[in-house]
């Protein structure tokens, strides 16, 4: 296994047959498509993992299969969030029996905590149905409107959470996150889950990143870690710049890329089906205008596995000047 000064670890999509039901079955492709692509580890049932749109036996299912196919090949950190502090307790209780890396879990975001006191108790309850893993608090005001500083979070947690292994900070406050990574001398693993601004994060001193474009062009990312390393910032600009033009091309296939992430995971090889209501699934026309402005901007040069049926794309996206 690959293992840099940098741990990537990619948040997977959850695959659904055509009619919407989960497909569990495609899961050892995902692990194959990850570890091909030289990740450190996978953090399943996030935000791209559409979690809340899935039932908790859904969940649980879900959690095991990735177990058993990443057993010993890469670290599995499972989200546990939800609403009903019970249900966040049964789902940290199952990770934990069956031998998850690590669990994680969002403020509830309907009847949500008042201050950051709250939260840290809430937090702590679900860490103790697991106190034999990490916990890390995820950060993601976007999704749950709980947008407390990490940094006071880390402070009122001290003592209160003994399994509290630092945050998956998905938020562009980089004042903030500087602040976390230097509390206690770096105490906390701050893993970064914006994946198109990462190359500032590594500047600030961030170790540890999980994000959706890691499932599919991990090896960009590790040029961006080597330029920096190298001190050559000017070429980690313009990596993190490709980055930043997978994301916006993305993005105009819809709100958060949920449907367009897919898509290119079907593109990459790996179909995970179509996404769930609200959200819309790509048409078939959208879909060819999504790998025609995949193959423009030079996408599968820079994916970590590349099938068959792109082959001739790929030979004319490396023809063109970037």
């Amino acid at each position: 296994m690959h293992s840099p000064s940098l741990r990537l670890i990619a948040a997977p999509y959850t695959p659904f047959h055509a009619d919407g039901s989960l497909n569990a079955a495609i899961v050892p492709q995902q692990v194959e498509l990850l570890t091909a692509g030289g990740v450190d580890g996978a953090f399943i049932c996030g935000t791209t993992g559409e979690s809340m749109s899935l039932t908790i036996d859904e969940r649980i299912e879900l959690v095991k299969r990735w177990v058993d196919a990443a057993a010993g090949q890469l670290p599995v950190i499972v989200h546990v969030g939800h609403t009903a502090l019970a249900d966040c307790r049964t789902l940290a209780a199952h990770a934990h029996e069956i031998g998850a890396t690590a669990i994680a879990a969002m403020a509830p975001f309907f009847a949500k905590p008042a201050t950051v006191e709250d939260l840290v108790a809430f937090c702590a309850e679900v860490a103790s149905a697991a106190p034999g893993l990490p916990f890390y608090y995820y950060h993601i005001p976007s999704m749950t409107n709980v947008n407390f500083a990490m940094v006071d979070f880390l402070r009122a947690a001290a003592g209160k959470i003994p399994t509290l292994a630092g945050l998956k900070y998905s938020h562009n406050d980089l004042y903030d996150l500087g602040a976390c990574l230097r509390m206690d001398n770096g105490r906390h693993e701050i893993l970064f889950g914006s994946d198109q601004i990462l190359v500032s994060a590594l500047a600030l001193g961030v170790r540890g990143a999980v994000g959706s474009t890691y499932n599919f062009i991990a090896p960009l990312y590790r040029r961006i870690e080597q330029a920096l390393a190298a001190g050559d910032v000017e070429t980690a600009a313009r990596e993190q710049a490709r980055s930043m033009e997978f994301v916006a091309t993305c993005l105009k296939f819809g709100p958060a890329a949920f449907a367009a992430g897919k898509a290119v995971m079907k593109a990459a090889g790996v179909d995970c089906g179509p996404v769930r209501s609200p959200l819309r699934q790509l048409s078939e026309e959208q879909y060819e205008q999504l790998v025609d402005e995949l193959v423009r901007i030079g996408f599968f040069g820079d994916c970590s596995r590349v099938p068959e049926a792109k082959a001739t794309a790929v030979k004319e996206q490396n023809s063109m000047p970037l």
